[in-house]
């Protein structure tokens, strides 16, 4: 392939670039979205029990460790869901279960006790701690899961295009089946950049939400 092979594909194919992109980005922003508003209370509330915590992130796990294929295979054969971005939308959150409770949970859990019990004994209440303490010191910890979250939802949403879904993965699919080089380079590349252009602005909102001295810490 030459770069001018590439540059002729990129001109015939505009448009269902473009369609193919913003179907891949809405797909990657709805399941983390709603992994959010799941999860996240999740990981929050197995922070009340050990036992409970030990279960689900187990559970959470055995669902990581299934190949995004078969994943897919499964929820295509559930009538509910079939073929589609139902199916493709359910797996990524699925998905997106292990890290972001992990790293709710772990973020929440490696707070120092000490300062646990000087709010209490200020008489804080506690979802005062939670809101206050516990979610913003454990920040650091919670926003990288939520990063990878992200990163991984985005390289796990091309496997989608297997189930009907028409995304940048369809680029990469096609492209295999037809040896033509220059359509797999187009996905995997714009799959690249959207995941990378994502990862770099949260980096970014994570400089202004979490407090040097937090960073410094965490990284260190």
């Amino acid at each position: 392939m030459t770069l001018q092979d590439f540059l002729n594909f990129l001109e015939k194919n505009t448009e269902t670039i473009i369609e193919y992109t913003g179907n891949h980005f809405t797909l990657v922003l709805s399941a983390v979205v709603i992994s959010l508003v799941i999860w996240v209370p999740v990981g929050l509330l197995l922070t009340k029990s050990d036992k409970w915590a030990a279960r689900v992130l187990g559970l959470a796990n055995t669902i990581f460790c299934i190949p995004s294929l078969s994943m897919f295979a499964i929820l295509v054969a559930i009538p509910f869901f079939g073929l589609g971005r139902k199916s493709a939308l359910f797996a990524l959150v699925l998905y997106a279960m292990m890290p972001l409770i992990r790293s709710v949970y772990d973020g929440v859990k490696n707070v120092d006790r000490n300062v646990i019990e000087a709010a209490r004994g200020m008489g804080m209440s506690t979802g005062r701690i939670l809101r206050e303490i516990l979610v913003p010191l454990g920040m650091p910890i919670i926003f990288a899961g939520f990063r990878i979250t992200v990163v991984m939802t985005t390289g796990i949403a091309a496997i989608a295009t297997y189930i009907g879904e028409r995304n940048l993965g369809r680029f990469i699919s096609e492209g295999l089946v037809r040896s033509n080089t220059p359509m797999m380079v187009t996905g995997a590349l714009i799959i690249s950049v959207i995941a990378i252009g994502l990862d770099t602005i949260l980096g970014v909102i994570e400089k202004w939400i979490v407090p040097k001295g937090m960073r410094r810490k965490f990284e260190g």
